[in-house]
């Protein structure tokens, strides 16, 4: 029989990203998203609906996420759901599903201390400071995105930069 095991999801943090360590060294990033649905019900009132998840996110890719957001603040990712299983102290069994994030991205332009892309110099690079995207090698822009083997963060140099050509880019 085939499976498919795949998430894909848009929401705002509910507290600050933890960031922590596997005892292999890895990191490992854990938050909690709130994604809101909303739909109308028969009668034609609007109705909402909050679910909250939570996401483990491991190597750079978590690094980035505890470095850059904070809470409240939105991100897009895509990863796969894990259960997770354990038993309570009173003995009683507890299981609890989660998303391992594989790759995500960041849906504002703003960063950790709350000001807007707009409203900082092109030298810093903190958030996403080109806006999301990045330039590949033809001129044209391209998601940033980051992969949860270690690959990608989510910042991008600004135009200008040394690091734009890509050489010095830590992911």
């Amino acid at each position: 029989m085939a499976s498919y095991n795949k998430v894909i999801l848009m929401g705002n943090l509910t507290r600050d990203p933890e960031i922590g360590q596997l005892p292999s060294g890895t990191s490992v990033c854990e938050f909690s998203l709130a994604v809101n649905r909303r739909w109308k019900d028969s009668q034609g009132e609007t109705r909402e609906e909050a679910l909250f998840i939570d996401c483990t996110c491991f190597g750079k890719s978590g690094q980035a996420i505890a470095t850059h957001l904070k809470k409240g603040r939105p991100i897009h990712i895509e990863g796969h759901l894990k259960l997770d299983m354990w038993e309570a102290q009173d003995g009683t069994k507890r299981s609890k599903v989660r998303v391992i994030v594989e790759q995500f991205r960041f849906v504002d332009g703003g960063r950790e201390d709350g000001t807007s892309k707009e409203n900082r110099g092109a030298a810093n690079h903190t958030g996403n400071g080109n806006g999301g995207r990045r330039k590949n090698g033809k001129g044209k822009r391209q998601p940033v995105t980051a992969g949860a083997g270690g690959g990608g963060g989510g910042a991008a140099p600004a135009e200008g930069d040394p690091a734009a050509d890509g050489k010095d880019i830590p992911f």
